[in-house]
């Protein structure tokens, strides 16, 4: 069975490779937000596992990652023991990869790191 630290971690590599170090423990901090709160699923494996909530879920990248980034496996550590840069954010997307009319773009903006909108 896979941790959550590995889970986490190699979310954060699919999802904020290139990003700032703020920003991929922010993603970190996502996954632990909806973990905390009932409208999303009990564990890490089922957030991330949720259909539609990731697209290196939906393109296959996650599944493709090798060796995780050491910096990722910190982020994931800090997001684990609680470090949210985000303000309690839920979700967070690339506005350059996400289409002008998307519902995610409707979501209140909590913060701006690296290439990622962080929103709740």
């Amino acid at each position: 069975m896979e941790s959550d630290l590995y889970l986490l971690a190699k979310m954060i590599h699919a999802e904020a490779e290139g990003e700032p170090f703020l920003g991929k423990v922010a993603v970190g901090a996502v996954i632990m937000n909806r973990l905390h709160d009932p409208r999303f699923p009990n564990s890490i494996k089922e957030i991330i596992f949720q259909p539609g909530q990731f697209s290196p879920i939906a393109d296959g990248r996650f599944f493709s990652i090798g060796i995780i980034d050491p910096e990722c496996i910190e982020a994931a550590k800090l997001s684990l023991k609680g470090e949210d840069p985000t303000g309690g954010a839920l979700y967070f997307y690339n506005p350059d990869k996400v289409s002008p009319n998307s519902w995610i773009r409707t979501r209140p903006i909590i913060y701006l790191i690296g290439n990622h909108v962080f929103c709740s």
